[in-house]
């Protein structure tokens, strides 16, 4: 181990230096988000439900984007470890290329068809709703190319290992969002139209600033010949193999997301706030590990193209480790601010003590499973092993986080208890098989890059 650490890729200050604004910004995003929902609440409840269902369809689109730009952090990452940078320079180039193109037809799509994909999504919605919903998709949708390519410039600073740049971007798109949020809402009083510009300049603000940024010279990717970009299908493929079935795998999570509240939905009044106010607190309370998650990305990616695949599964044991503290303390501090945010809310006192209840049996289990569940599957993504994930993760979901709280409620009547108890097993069943997985050293087999 003495000698794994004298040459250990990363070092100590390298690992702050990555995961360090990787974790501001996930709590930034995190919190800005859960602050620019009780703003847009302020809008009404027509324009809320709207922004609401539509944001459903974003969030969708969003997480695939998401993934492409991982697939493209994991290779330009391999070939980072492996000191040809001339390669991650030309992957860089077409992860930007890829994803503008995939985004941009998306966006077209949701502009030419808006109205129609609506209803044909949610149906009969009332007159008010869907014309909320009609303004707030067209302008999201407007905003998709950019917010792709920020997502692909800020994969492409952590493939080498550089979180701040993209964290302090995303502090200073989160903050256009809010103040043109307060601006427009209450300022220029224009509803969700004035939401959805807010929405759509911040994200502007982000894919400039990123691609500005990636434009100067003297660092380790460099993309400053963006009008010479064309499409070179071998690195496109090698990103699209670990973009598509991340893609998939995260499409499949938003779904079972949406079959779950349309369960919940049955429930009353008292169970929706209550279930709504704890998947707020839920997310608050895997921030920091979720940030580490993304940054063993980097880590393994850079080790495994360098061939040196010990250290690699060194670094998802350390990682794995660190997050296990992190969620510890991030989930004790939550539960201790569960009442007063409760009281903030405002919320009824039988929807309260609803909330405190599972979020009790949250900070019980969620240390207990969730990062072996999720930490080490990162790292092994990283390697390549992404079918195995997306299988995994897919069948897991809705055997257990769907289909389970589904029969609960329906079989035995259970409250919103049931949606927690599916994902407590799902996180349970996952840990066991990703545990296995890592152990058994098959993660490592794969090549990403030649």
């Amino acid at each position: 181990m003495e000698k794994l650490k004298e040459k250990h890729i990363f070092g100590k200050a390298a690992l702050r230096a990555l995961l360090f604004p990787l974790i501001i910004e996930q709590i930034l995003n995190s919190l800005m988000g859960t602050v620019d929902t009780i703003m847009v609440s302020n809008v009404g409840e027509a324009a809320m439900s709207a922004v609401s269902l539509v944001d459903s369809i974003n969030i969708l689109l969003i997480q695939a984007f998401g993934a492409l730009a991982a697939g493209g952090c994991i290779v330009c990452s391999q070939y980072i470890g492996k000191k040809n940078e001339e390669a991650a320079n030309k992957a860089a180039g077409q992860v930007l290329l890829v994803i503008l193109v995939i985004s941009a037809a998306i966006a077209l799509i949701c502009l030419v068809f808006n109205r129609g994909l609506l209803q044909l999504i949610f149906g009969s919605v009332e007159a008010d709703v869907m014309e909320a919903g009609v303004i707030y998709f067209f302008y999201t949708a407007l905003s998709f190319p950019f917010i792709a390519l920020y997502n692909g410039g800020a994969a492409i600073y952590r493939a080498q290992g550089n979180a701040r740049r993209p964290m302090l971007v995303s502090l200073a798109s989160n903050f256009i969002n809010v103040g043109g949020n307060a601006l427009f809402i209450w300022g220029f009083r224009l509803g969700v139209t004035g939401v959805a510009v807010a929405t759509l300049a911040s994200r502007v603000f982000s894919a400039v600033a990123v691609l500005l940024l990636l434009h100067k010279e003297g660092q380790t990717i460099c993309v400053n010949h963006y009008r010479r970009l064309r499409p070179d299908k071998y690195l496109i493929g090698k990103i699209l193999a670990i973009g598509v079935p991340s893609g998939v795998e995260n499409s499949m999570f938003q779904f079972g997301k949406l079959a779950i509240q349309s369960t919940v939905s049955t429930m009353g009044t008292s169970a929706i706030a209550a279930q709504a106010m704890t998947n707020i607190m839920e997310t608050q309370n895997g921030v920091i590990a979720a940030g580490i998650g993304i940054g063993l990305m980097t880590v393994v990616g850079q080790c495994m193209g360098a061939g040196r695949k010990d250290e690699a599964a060194y670094y998802v044991r350390r990682l794995t480790l660190l997050a296990e503290i992190g969620i510890i303390l991030n989930c004790l501090l939550v539960y201790a601010l569960a009442r007063p945010i409760t009281r903030i809310g405002a919320m009824e006192p039988e929807s309260a003590a609803l909330c405190i209840h599972m979020m009790g049996w949250i900070t019980l289990f969620k240390p207990l499973l969730w990062v072996l569940s999720f930490v080490p599957a990162y790292g092994m993504r990283a390697a390549g092993d992404v079918k195995f994930s997306m299988l995994v993760s897919t069948v897991s979901m809705w055997v257990c986080r769907v289909s389970l709280c589904v029969f609960l409620v329906k079989r035995f009547h259970f409250g919103p208890m049931a949606v927690w108890i599916g994902m407590f097993t799902d996180w349970g069943v996952r840990a066991v098989i990703f545990t296995c997985r890592y152990f058994s050293k098959k993660w490592m087999a794969h090549k990403v890059i030649s």
